[in-house]
């Protein structure tokens, strides 16, 4: 069988206290090419931490994390950060768009950030540092607003790409660092409460393009608290105190 993109054996991660707390316990997952996948649970039921682990943002207290084949958890700091950024899009609840840069120009940054965080080989960037650290290592700077038209055209904003950000609605900033995400050609689009800040039409807008990318073969893994998110997802997982369970 081919690799999974994400496959997850026994992870625990636990952070220091008296006692230890452990937020993620034995977490075994397996994610293929294609699938779409909703992780839910309460707050304080270990979806942050499962979340960073997943993003290469935090490593594993034990156990192992295979992503489209390579095992993170012996690799070194700048070998993670690239690794992260030639394979993981991230989209947050927050957009992080610049306001005083036109769309294209903040769909194009994400390559530039990423060349930057690559030479700093930082190894846990802030939400808005992973957002920008997109894109496939080594592309050259030819092109670059060219790749950026083409994904703002698949999210269908090629209409808007002169806008300054304060200038769209809520679905049409999140479609936007969706672009964004999408820069690299990512094997992974990782979504943290992704409509957290939409009204019901900007998430049935949003929801509907992640279905249109899972259509087309990219794997999406969305974070959320939302039943009518996870309910779009073809499967769904469920945490509760750092376990696991597929529903």
């Amino acid at each position: 069988m081919p690799e999974p993109v994400i496959s997850l054996t026994d992870v625990r991660r636990e952070f220091p206290a008296q006692p230890p707390v452990r937020a993620l316990d034995g977490v075994t997952l397996r994610v293929d090419r294609g699938d779409y996948l909703a992780i839910a649970g309460p707050s304080g039921s270990g979806k942050s931490t499962l979340l960073n682990v997943l993003g290469l943002l935090d490593r594993p207290s034990s156990g192992s994390y295979r992503l489209d084949g390579t095992e993170t958890t012996t690799l070194r700091d700048g070998a993670r950060t690239r690794l992260r950024g030639e394979r993981i899009g991230f989209v947050f609840q927050s957009f992080h768009l610049l306001s005083h840069r036109s769309v294209v120009e903040n769909v194009m940054l994400a390559e530039i950030y990423r060349s930057r965080g690559a030479r700093r080989e930082r190894a846990q960037p802030t939400s808005s540092e992973a957002a920008a650290t997109i894109s496939t290592a080594g592309q050259a700077r030819g092109g670059r607003r060219e790749r950026a038209l083409a994904a703002l055209d698949r999210v269908g904003l090629g209409h808007r790409t002169g806008f300054s950000p304060g200038r769209l609605s809520g679905g049409e900033r999140q479609r936007t660092a969706i672009a964004r995400a999408l820069m690299g050609g990512p094997s992974l689009l990782l979504c943290d409460e992704p409509t957290g800040n939409l009204d019901s039409r900007n998430t049935e807008a949003v929801l509907d393009l992640f279905d249109e990318l899972r259509a087309h073969g990219l794997t999406i893994v969305v974070i959320t608290h939302e039943h009518e998110v996870s309910e779009r997802a073809e499967r769904r997982v469920r945490i509760t105190d750092g376990v696991l369970v597929e529903e």
